[in-house]
């Protein structure tokens, strides 16, 4: 069964302020990864990686589709531990005192046999933390300062 993984947060910014964030090199130093080779073009292939409990594991990702300020669609996935493609999807909405943020994660369940690190549970803090802190923070006091 797959079950998607979603998560959303009102950040009180505008949806071009949290593009720029999710979308530029520098910025996402800042609060998400150290992307190099992060270009916001479909097709575009990225890698990066990430230390979590038990390693330091190789993140590849391919974009999928972009629509400025109101989408990006990539894949998400682990080449030197298994061969599951998975697909995350940022959405940004406008609102009227800020931008709402929806994450979504699907077809986790090809990680399943990876261990806790890659559970429903640890995404799903995962991306509460990436976001919620993270993307939230940041972006707010960019707004801010």
């Amino acid at each position: 069964m797959n079950k998607p993984i979603i998560v959303q947060y009102k950040i009180n910014a505008s949806t071009e302020s949290i593009w720029k964030a999710l979308t530029d090199r520098e910025e996402m130093k800042s609060w998400y990864f150290t992307i190099r080779d992060f270009e916001p073009e479909p097709g575009n292939e990225f890698d990066f990686y990430e230390s979590s409990e038990g390693g330091k594991y190789l993140h590849r990702g391919r974009i999928l589709e972009i629509v400025p300020n109101r989408k990006l669609k990539h894949t998400w996935t682990y080449p030197e531990l298994s061969e599951a493609v998975t697909t995350v999807t940022w959405e940004l909405q406008k609102e009227e005192d800020g931008t709402l943020v929806t994450l979504i994660h699907e077809n986790i369940e090809g990680f399943d046999g990876l261990g806790e690190a890659f559970s429903r549970a640890s995404f799903t803090e995962g991306w509460n933390a990436i976001i919620g802190k993270g993307m939230k923070e940041y972006v707010e006091k960019q707004v801010n300062d």
